[in-house]
């Protein structure tokens, strides 16, 4: 059964404004939904950094298809939320100084890299880019990238700064995630990435290069958890090239020798769009992955297909 609240409004998607909380919890209130805990089948939602920066027109890392992916989700939610027993939003969090920001780096003039600058260990060799902190990790890193077949480290725009406007869930999917977390009697989870400055982490379970140091630099095994005991686990977000793509990655990797929890994770393709790069077709290279995660058990469907 479809709940469109009257709060909704989808020409403010992609938009800053301020969400009406008692509207919201009013509608919850009259929407009369079961109670999650009383669900026998546990669908959980994965909504992957649906951030302002990442959505929005005039985001800072903005992906372009990111305001029809983020309105096919909401709707979905709409649709679907009797059957959505709980929804986990992750957060891309980020400071100044980070790996992958142009300040961490400088050529012989002492400039900095422009955004989407790849950066290989040929180019530490021959001295086009040197890191200004840090330098031994950060030579090491690059190297260890090169090793494991990680992606190359890409040169980010500033983007998701902790504490500023673009770290923020777009505003309508924030509001219907709060309204959904109040009609179901639903916790919602906020699961923060990407603060540890010596390493990427588009994956939502680990950083590229795991640090045992860090509380957040290894396997996140809580989520594995909550992931294993749910019957559906519905994944969308942005972007499929990046965050999406490495986190489904590590989803095969935990998972990859059943087929039948594989089989359990489905993926909403037309709630995720790739980053563009001058020089890398990010777009193709997800497609292929997400065709072979599909030959091992993991479903590729549309929002509007059957849960």
């Amino acid at each position: 059964m479809t709940h469109t609240p009257k709060f909704y409004n989808p020409t403010r998607i992609g938009t800053l404004f301020h969400p009406d909380l008692p509207a919201i919890a009013a509608e919850a209130r009259a929407a009369g939904l079961p109670p999650a805990d009383r669900d026998r089948r546990r669908v959980m939602l994965l909504i992957v950094d649906m951030q302002v920066d990442f959505c929005h027109a005039q985001g800072a890392l903005h992906v372009p298809g990111a305001l029809g992916d983020l309105r096919r989700l909401i709707e979905f939610i709409h649709r679907r939320a009797a059957d959505i027993t709980g929804i986990i939003c992750s957060l891309d969090s980020h400071h100044v100084f980070q790996i992958f920001h142009p300040v961490w780096w400088v050529d012989a003039g002492g400039a900095h890299p422009p955004p989407f600058t790849l950066i290989t260990p040929a180019d530490v060799e021959a001295g086009r880019w040197q890191p200004a902190i840090q330098p031994e990790w950060s030579r090491d890193y690059v190297r260890r990238l090169d090793r494991e077949s990680k992606k190359q480290l890409t040169i980010w725009p500033y983007h998701v700064p902790i504490g500023g406007v673009g770290n923020a869930l777009d505003p309508e999917l924030w509001s219907t995630v709060f309204w959904h977390a109040l009609a179901r009697r639903s916790r919602p989870h906020w699961l923060v990435k990407g603060s540890i400055p010596e390493t990427e982490h588009y994956s939502i379970f680990r950083p590229e290069i795991e640090i045992d140091t860090h509380p957040q630099g290894r396997l996140n095994r809580e989520l594995v958890a909550a992931v294993e005991a749910c019957d559906r686990l519905v994944v969308a977000g942005e972007a499929s090239s990046h965050c999406v793509l490495e986190t489904l990655e590590d989803l095969v990797e935990v998972f990859g020798s059943r087929p039948d929890r594989l089989a359990r994770i489905r993926l909403l393709t037309d709630c995720t769009s790739p980053v563009p790069h001058p020089q890398i077709d990010f777009a193709g290279i997800a497609a292929r992955r997400f065709r072979e995660f599909e030959a091992r058990g993991l479903q590729l469907a549309r929002s509007t297909d059957p849960l």
